[in-house]
C-alpha cells in the first residue's frame, strides 16, 4: 500500500460489545487505536492469504529441477499413509 495514496475508502465492521472491548484492549496494549490495529492485522492477514497465489520466477536450472521432482515415480510411504488415516489429536 502506497503511503502517498489518499485514504478515500471506508470499511465498516459490526461486532459484539465483548469483541469490541477485546479489540480495544489489544489495540491499547499495542499503543494503537482500534482502526490502526485492525487495519494492520487485516493487511498482514491479506498478504499471508495471497502469498501462495503469487507468481514465482525461477531460472532454467531451477525449473528443470522442479520438473524432475514432479516427474519422479510415486513411492508408497507407509508412515504417511498411517498418519493420514489415524484420528487427529484435535478430534
Amino acid at each position: 500500500m502506497s503511503t502517498a495514496e489518499a485514504k478515500s475508502e471506508r470499511i465498516e465492521v459490526r461486532t459484539t460489545p465483548s469483541l469490541k472491548a477485546l479489540l480495544q484492549q489489544a489495540a491499547s496494549s499495542s499503543h494503537k487505536n482500534v482502526t490502526e490495529f485492525l487495519l494492520e492485522a487485516g493487511i498482514k492477514a491479506a498478504e499471508e492469504t495471497l502469498l501462495d497465489r503469487r507468481v514465482f520466477r525461477v531460472n532454467e536450472a531451477q525449473w528443470q529441477t522442479f520438473q524432475e521432482i514432479l516427474d519422479r515415480p510415486v513411492t508408497h510411504k507407509p508412515r504417511l499413509a498411517k498418519l493420514l488415516t489415524e484420528k487427529s489429536v484435535l478430534e
